[in-house]
């Protein structure tokens, strides 16, 4: 009989322990849910503190890579002003060689005006600008869209009658090549501005999810990708037109690139990666508003623990579940031992 009531007892107590273990667990279920949609304002807002900064630094860089962006379409545009420093490359024929001169003209300043030509040739994004070294720039061609500097078809047309100048084939070959990068590079500078500036604004939906922080790499990838084939097809482009120009020993003409115009390019591309990376590590990192109210994040601080900050809502189950695990006995084995220990006073 003693033995019955041994094992009764041990059974009961196992069965009321996991009864006890099921109620914690349902209340910390219910607890999780709780957090999940109990936040206020203030505290969601304070828990995805670092998201929120990162995207606004993120915002930043879009800013400083449209801004950067907008100095290249800029540059070499009709109108006086320091962006008219700002080129791809510049052709002195200063010093040009005359194939063939027409009777009657005498030596000007150069034999570039000699022959009807400018002394500089300057080159853009929307057009090109040409000028005497004495004067600076006299000229800009109107803005075209998708323009390409054609220096053949350019330097014929204001040579004068009877000057001929010697054009190696060589030049008449880059001329597709240059028409070909300057088409990629207009459509991506131009592409890259608009999406740049759309991305200020757009990219504080990524405070919601991880998964608007996915869509958003994305296009952050799209852009950055943008911005840097654009830079690279107009280096390019820079480096092959100098080389083609400017080792033609019988033309005699300088050709040299505009520095400034390709840091301002480099520094948006720049701009435009960090934007990215930013974007790719919150998908994976801080806290978003769908992880406090889903209970994926619990805050520290709701009830009385630590100060606010999101952490795993899991480990902060877990820590409560141990706490309140504490050792006690069920109240019917209570009785039975109290009335065990009358029992054994009494025969004694």
């Amino acid at each position: 009989m003693a033995g019955f009531r041994f094992r009764k007892r041990g059974a009961d107590t196992q069965d009321h322990r996991d009864s006890d273990s099921s109620a914690t667990r349902t209340e910390h279920h219910s607890h999780g849910n709780e957090t999940g949609h109990g936040y206020s304002t203030t505290e969601i807002k304070q828990a995805t503190k670092t998201r929120r900064n990162a995207i606004i630094f993120a915002s930043i860089c879009y800013a400083l890579a449209v801004v950067f962006l907008i100095v290249v379409e800029v540059g070499n545009t009709p109108g006086s002003g320091p962006h008219q420093k700002l080129y791809f490359f510049k052709l002195d024929l200063t010093n040009i060689i005359a194939q063939a001169l027409p009777p009657g003209l005498t030596l000007t300043n150069s034999i570039a005006r000699t022959l009807g030509l400018h002394d500089f040739y300057q080159v853009g994004l929307w057009n090109y600008c040409e000028g005497y070294n004495n004067e600076g720039i006299t000229n800009c061609s109107q803005p075209t869209t998708m323009y390409w500097f054609n220096p053949v078809e350019i330097l014929l047309s204001q040579l004068f009658a009877g000057a001929s100048i010697a054009l190696p084939s060589e030049v008449n070959e880059i001329l597709g090549y240059l028409q070909l990068a300057s088409n990629i590079m207009f459509g991506c500078f131009l592409a890259a501005a608009c999406l740049s500036f759309v991305m200020i604004f757009a990219s504080f939906v990524v405070l919601q999810s991880r998964l608007w922080s996915g869509f958003m790499s994305v296009v952050a990838l799209l852009d950055a990708l943008l911005i840097i084939v654009g830079s690279a097809v107009g280096t390019a482009m820079g480096i092959i037109a100098r080389y083609a120009l400017s080792s033609q020993p019988e033309l005699n003409v300088k050709a040299e690139l505009g520095i400034s115009m390709y840091v301002m390019m480099w520094i948006s591309a720049l701009f435009a990666v960090l934007a990215f990376f930013v974007h790719a590590g919150m998908c994976c990192c801080c806290t978003s508003r769908r992880d406090i109210r889903s209970g994926r994040r619990n805050i520290r601080g709701k009830h009385g623990r630590g100060d606010g900050v999101a952490n795993d809502y899991g480990e902060a189950s877990t820590s409560t579940e141990k706490k309140s695990h504490k050792p006690h006995l069920p109240k019917f084995t209570r009785s039975y031992r109290q009335k065990t220990n009358s029992n054994t006073s009494t025969s004694v």
